[in-house]
């Protein structure tokens, strides 16, 4: 294939992850409009009603729990998006997407009126949009493999339009208000289907039908991940020294084993226990950054925060793409792994500061961290198990990590009932399980990727040797 069509296919998927990949997580700029639209308000008592809150309790919970449904599908449809991925390839999964897309649109589109018949369109609309985003997101992963000496920037560059889509409904917010409600949530989801429309399109026209498998295309180990062991045309080798050297890495590590075997490996079990607790600890910052500095700092500040925080977090995934790519490509996964402990570590320190540089700091590093961290996993889940078994494998650790974000309504209670509001116990207890867990993954793939070096050399030298020996019989025979 050339390059201009897998450049264009890269574009393609980047823009339209962009337009829907993780747009249910701005569902913060989403809700003031729901609520000024009166969604929910038919739950409020009449004596809520006549001290005309904003928002009644009862509406309060309808909302979030609308937000918690698609936050935990996002991920825990994973999987199965994952096994559908690996049994009928991109296209058919993505045009899934589309279809959850469209129905998702439609219920939100027409919810107003269905709530006139005591239909609940809202939920099952929400619901179908956090479906339909992973169903076109995960897909695209094997578009890495399109470019694999820059696979690492192309992991990036999708992650980083998966964090910045969720910035559509905060545009969509700005346009509501700057229309003084004019611009009506029908409007604008009618508006989107041209979206899903456009996305099928391009899988029918331009993305490949299968995945870019890693048989298909060299990986970028072989001069990506260690330029200094790159030396295969480095003028300043000597000629009969100029052949790469075997680097200590994992990549591959897995790549012919079927799918239970790779989830039974230490490979799976660390890198997953250490996603649930990064994941849980990722998002729970996001649910709880103002309570958290209200308690640590007061409640001025906290507003202040939560109001860069919300501007910050898109662009985070902007500027941190190019960063995240470099890094990717030319780190080995032992060292990115180190990398990504020793900063989540890091932000967890911070928050523990009462100090309001301290918070500003922790949420510059949290953006920036957070595309990092979901690139990580994707980027280390396609190096070691490979794109023949992608869906299922990071398909089951996303999954899992999405059931785990269930402790975060635990570590509220806790937060509440035995240290009165106070959140730092419980980042405590993230930080160091994920210490724990991230020290054990970093010390296990390091190991084996030096175990993995030393298998090579001996290859090497014995298929050297073999070669040795049968340019001497050669000559003995020709003489």
């Amino acid at each position: 294939m050339s390059y201009a069509k897998r450049l264009s296919q890269v574009a393609a998927a980047v823009v339209y992850c962009l337009l829907a990949a993780g747009i249910v997580f701005g569902y913060a700029a989403l809700k003031p409009v729901l609520i000024s639209e009166g969604v929910y308000r038919d739950v409020c008592t009449a004596q809520e009603l006549q001290r005309d809150m904003e928002v009644c309790e009862k509406q309060e919970l309808r909302l979030n729990f609308m937000f918690t449904l698609a936050a935990v599908s996002t991920n825990v449809a994973a999987l199965p998006i994952g096994s559908v991925l690996d049994r009928f390839g991109p296209r058919v999964t993505s045009l899934i997407g589309c279809i959850f897309l469209c129905l998702g649109s439609l219920f939100l589109a027409f919810a107003g009126n269905l709530s006139t018949r005591n239909f609940d369109g809202y939920i099952p609309g929400y619901l179908f949009l956090a479906l339909g985003g992973p169903s076109v997101f995960i897909p695209s992963f094997q578009l890495s493999n399109a470019f694999p000496a820059r696979s690492g920037l192309v992991l990036a560059l999708l992650t980083g339009a998966f964090d910045t889509s969720s910035a559509l409904f905060l545009i969509y917010r700005l346009l509501y208000q700057g229309t003084d409600g004019a611009f009506k949530p029908q409007q604008f989801f009618l508006i989107y289907l041209i979206v899903p429309a456009a996305i099928a399109v391009s899988q029918m026209t331009l993305m490949p039908k299968t995945s870019y498998h890693d048989d298909e295309q060299p990986t970028s180990t072989s001069h990506a991940l260690s330029p200094l062991a790159d030396t295969e045309t480095d003028p300043l080798v000597p000629k009969n020294e100029n052949k790469r050297m075997p680097v200590a890495d994992v990549t591959g590590a897995l790549h012919d084993l079927s799918a239970p075997r790779q989830i039974r490996s230490p490979y799976f079990i660390l890198m997953t226990l250490f996603t649930i607790i990064q994941m849980t600890r990722v998002n729970f910052f996001v649910a709880t950054i103002r309570p958290q500095y209200s308690h640590l700092i007061d409640p001025h500040f906290a507003k202040q925060l939560n109001g860069f925080f919300d501007i910050a977090l898109p662009l985070g995934g902007v500027f941190a793409a190019p960063l995240v790519g470099a890094l990717l490509d030319h780190l080995r996964v032992a060292y990115v792994l180190s990398l990504l402990v020793g900063t989540g570590a890091v932000i967890g320190m911070l928050g523990l500061i009462p100090e309001a540089w301290a918070g500003y700091v922790n949420v510059v590093l949290f953006v920036l961290y957070r595309p990092f961290f979901y690139t990580a996993v994707s980027d280390y889940a396609a190096k070691v198990f490979g794109f023949k078994t992608f869906g299922q494998t990071y398909g089951l650790i996303i999954c899992l990590a999405g059931l785990g974000n269930f402790s975060q309504s635990g570590l509220d209670k806790l937060t509440y009932a035995e240290f009165g509001g106070d959140y730092r116990p419980a980042n405590t207890i993230l930080l160091v399980a994920a210490l724990i867990v991230g020290v054990a993954l970093v010390g296990f793939v390091y190991k084996e990727g030096k175990q993995m070096q030393r298998r090579r050399l001996l290859e090497e030298d014995a298929a050297g040797g073999r070669s040795a020996e049968g340019d001497g019989s050669a000559t003995a025979y020709g003489s």
